[in-house]
């Protein structure tokens, strides 16, 4: 089985129309979505057919991050936006249940804490609608500043609470840039890079054991400058290797470069990086190479000649039913 572990929703029209209301009326009052039916489904299996392109089995959608609004003014916004697009990928699923699995949006905003509003959303989608994990964007404030505390500081240990007594992962991703000189692909980078710098240099884990982090895009920079972080972890006095702290996150496959993805595996793990794509979204675009999208990656991953078959299925499938817990039977996981 194919699982793609890292993809988003495909709006209907009906949805941005919602948008622009929510924006314009800053969410007071507040307009009820109407999407029918029909354009629910029009939208749906034109993703599924992207995925049979492809030969994926299952794919993991959330809310498209760079449009989940964390820092429009009022936080309402977001609460609304993020409740309506949660929504939508229920509905998703409902008609497609063996295609997709639902990843929750959370309604952060700003610097306000996770408590206040993600948390009892991440319950609601747990809990109601039968979603297997969350995004975290840790920069809501999507460079308007000032920026909340890394992934590492107790700000966001309420979250982390709720990640681990629903036993539901969480994908680092940011969302979008309000910097001229950061586009939204640049932001995301940066910030998954600070994130894993910021969680391995705390006791998150050690408070956390059970907690679940999947790093998006490869893992930002960290894992193309180990040998920086290997000095920094020495020159820090730390008793357990910067590679060792490493295997307690997962990564995504979500880097459009053979050459990329085979370092990630080497310095990762084979046993810590799950198959994801985003397809459709950045990598949708032709490759004159090879002829296919930057984002078609099963071949890329079936072309490494050094990886075993098991390894290959762990990559595909396996790791993932592993950490996403929730998304599979027990007969159904690896």
């Amino acid at each position: 089985m194919i699982i793609d572990s890292h993809a988003h929703i495909v709006m209907p029209p009906e949805s941005f129309r919602y948008m622009a209301e929510l924006v314009g009326g800053r969410a007071n009052p507040s307009t009820t979505p109407k999407v029918p039916d029909a354009s629910v489904r029009k939208v749906a299996e034109e993703l599924v057919q992207s995925m049979d392109k492809v030969g994926t089995d299952v794919q993991f959608i959330s809310p498209r991050p760079y449009l989940q609004m964390h820092s429009v003014k009022p936080g309402r916004v977001t609460e609304l936006w993020s409740r309506h697009c949660n929504d939508l990928i229920a509905r998703f699923v409902a008609l497609f249940p063996d295609r997709f699995r639902g990843v929750a949006g959370l309604p952060q905003y700003m610097n306000e804490s996770p408590a206040l509003r993600a948390v009892p959303e991440l319950e609601r989608c747990v809990k109601e609608l039968g979603f297997v994990g969350c995004l975290i964007n840790p920069d809501p404030t999507e460079g308007e500043g000032p920026t909340p505390p890394g992934l590492g500081d107790p700000f966001w240990y309420p979250l982390y609470d709720a990640m681990t007594q629903l036993d539901v992962p969480g994908l680092i991703h940011s969302a979008g840039s309000c910097s001229a000189r950061e586009s939204y692909t640049l932001k995301f980078i940066n910030e998954e890079s600070i994130a894993i710098v910021s969680l391995l240099g705390s006791k998150v884990f050690d408070t956390y054991p059970g907690l679940k982090i999947v790093v998006a895009h490869g893992g930002g920079a960290i894992p193309y400058q180990m040998g920086r972080f290997r000095s920094w972890s020495v020159r820090k006095g730390e008793t357990v290797s910067f590679d060792e702290q490493l295997k307690r996150l997962y990564f995504d496959t979500c880097n459009y470069s053979k050459e990329a993805i085979e370092l990630l595996l080497k310095v990762a793990g084979t046993d810590n990086v799950l198959f994801g794509t985003e397809k459709p979204g950045t990598g949708s675009a032709r490759d004159p190479v090879s002829g296919r999208d930057y984002d078609d990656m099963k071949p890329v991953i079936e072309s490494i000649d050094w990886l075993s078959e098991q390894q290959r299925r762990n990559i595909f499938e396996c790791n993932c039913t592993r950490v996403y817990s929730r998304a599979f039977r027990k007969d159904e996981a690896c």
